[in-house]
């Protein structure tokens, strides 16, 4: 399964909670290895999240970190670091109003709203578009994850525009092999920073988890971390200092395209994760900076809207197209920029 940006748990409104938990060893333990005692020990934690924990670097004993095929010994002192989602207990139904597009037995199409989390994760468990999702349909498909019935991909939470739902099991998997064989079309249009200088490109550059801000995703030119990721992007305006593009997505990345963007050094405008909440092109006047800060106020999220979805429908095999205009946020900051490059012209 592919998204904007990867099906992977968007850490876009992730905080750092944990549960620590210290345990002394009793005098009498014989030797077992520890990702099984505390499994044992603990309630609703998974072997696989004590074997995660402990390639972090989470699970000490003494003072000093092991891995989780260490042997335990009588009065070892043990303490374990785990992120757990401190509050949660069962995903609720919420009337959320939803813009759909299309619907029929095995599928919905919707265009999301920015400001909409797509799925719960830490910190976000009510007020998601699953919540919305579980209220209006009231059975839809699991795919290995039940926070996300229905999803096949994803768009970040600031990210406007369109997706489509898996109403039953077929279609769920009939669309996420298409993403999978990246036979689904996915266009956005992205407002950016700079004159990009080629009218049209291919960015080829492997993405993954940033090694210094956990937060945020990175570029890894020489292939050696990250995945393959592959976006698309050509020029629809030039406004002298911005540049309005559409980019076609190959692969499904986290923050695909606001990570590729500023690789090439065009950040999305207003992404402030990736530095386009600040003035990267123009003029030093102070009459310019206030205009730049007028669409900041405008568009206080990052500028980029999934404008575009087109798939195979599942049990028709009729190929389906949506299309949706950005909204308002973005479409004015966007005729500001273009009637000040016009208002530039004509002073030149």
């Amino acid at each position: 399964m592919q998204a904007d940006e990867d099906l992977s748990i968007d850490s876009e409104e992730e905080e750092d909670l944990v549960n620590r938990f210290e345990i002394t060893v009793d005098k009498g333990q014989e030797p077992t290895r520890i990702d099984k005692f505390l499994t044992d020990r603990i309630e609703r934690i998974s072997r696989t999240k004590m074997q995660a924990a402990s390639a972090v670097g989470n699970i000490t004993v003494n003072g000093k970190t092991v891995k989780s095929n260490y042997k335990i010994r009588p009065l070892d002192e043990i303490s374990l670091i785990i992120p757990r989602p401190v509050g949660y207990t069962k995903l609720e139904a919420e009337n959320i109003p939803l813009d759909i597009l299309f619907e029929d037995d095995e599928v919905v199409v919707l265009n999301k709203q920015a400001g909409l989390v797509v799925h719960p994760g830490v910190g976000n468990f009510t007020g998601t578009l699953v919540n919305a999702l579980m209220y209006h349909f009231k059975s839809l498909p699991i795919n290995g994850d039940e926070t996300r019935p229905g999803l096949v991909h994803r768009l970040d939470k600031n990210t406007s525009g369109i997706m489509v739902i898996a109403k039953t099991d077929y279609a769920m998997s009939h669309l996420a092999k298409q993403f999978f064989d990246r036979t689904i079309e996915r266009n956005y249009v992205a407002l950016v920073w700079g004159d990009i200088e080629q009218e049209e490109g291919t960015i080829d550059v492997n993405i993954g988890r940033s090694h210094r801000q956990r937060q945020q995703q990175d570029v890894f030119p020489n292939g050696e971390d990250g995945k393959h990721a592959v976006t698309h992007y050509k020029v629809l305006e030039r406004f002298g200092y911005t540049t309005l593009v559409s980019c076609k997505l190959e692969t499904g990345r986290t923050h695909q395209i606001r990570v590729h963007m500023k690789y090439i050094g065009h950040a999305v405008f207003s992404d402030e994760r990736y530095g386009g909440d600040k003035i990267l092109a123009g003029t030093i006047y102070s009459k310019y900076k206030q205009f730049a800060e007028n669409c900041f106020e405008m568009c206080p999220r990052h500028a980029l809207h999934a404008r575009s979805l087109g798939f195979e429908h599942p049990t028709t095999k009729e190929w389906l197209f949506f299309e949706k205009e950005p909204p308002k946020d973005m479409s004015n900051v966007i005729e500001k920029w273009r009637n000040y490059a016009k208002n530039l012209e004509i002073e030149s």
